[in-house]
């Protein structure tokens, strides 16, 4: 959701004398609960995830970070400071240990995961891809978090645009090995213990 005049303004837009926020504005935001973006200029205001995206994000999570070597490092919702005017949030990411030194990532990651909504998901796959593809980030995962038909689609990076390089759906396998070896089950992120 961008920013509109009268709405939602943690950073005090109007008071910014009409020119678009920057990364430099970022500290001002409130803990309020929204994921907050830059594109080229315009604030993107997202509502929190809900239960469901947070329990997929958490699963990944430990699955990425079991089989990370100790030279990397996994992290939830780290921010991608790509330029002045282009900033982004992705749900987890895989950094080189290294690079958890500054508030903010500056080079690219080496893999950035999102976990689709039905509001993100074109989103996703159209604006977002195109921006880590331009920041030069290797690898790109969208996960699907359907309870009925969970996906993955894995995008690696040739020139300056994504390719798709697997689509795993449900009990199939997803064996990997970029940027770590690892294994893992679309199925197994969006399992509830109830059948």
């Amino acid at each position: 959701m961008a920013h509109r005049r009268g709405r939602h303004d943690p950073l005090g837009l109007e008071a910014l004398g009409g020119r678009p926020p920057t990364i430099d504005d970022l500290g001002r935001l409130p803990d309020d609960g929204y994921r907050y973006e830059i594109d080229e200029g315009l604030l993107v205001v997202s509502a929190a995830p809900a239960n469901h995206h947070q329990v997929v994000s958490s699963r990944l999570h430990v699955f990425l970070g079991n089989a990370c070597p100790p030279s990397m490092m996994v992290l939830a919702t780290p921010g991608l400071a790509i330029s002045a005017v282009q900033f982004r949030v992705p749900d987890l990411v895989v950094v080189r240990g290294e690079d958890t030194e500054s508030r903010y990532l500056e080079r690219p990651p080496l893999l950035v995961v999102e976990i689709a909504s039905p509001s993100t998901e074109r989103y996703d796959r159209s604006r977002k891809k195109e921006v880590y593809a331009d920041f030069g980030i290797p690898d790109y995962w969208i996960v699907t978090p359907d309870r009925e038909k969970p996906d993955v689609t894995v995008f690696q990076l040739s020139g300056r645009k994504y390719e798709q390089a697997d689509y795993i759906v449900g009990e199939a396998t997803l064996t990997t090995k970029r940027p770590f070896p690892v294994a893992f089950t679309p199925s197994a992120l969006v399992a509830t213990g109830q059948r």
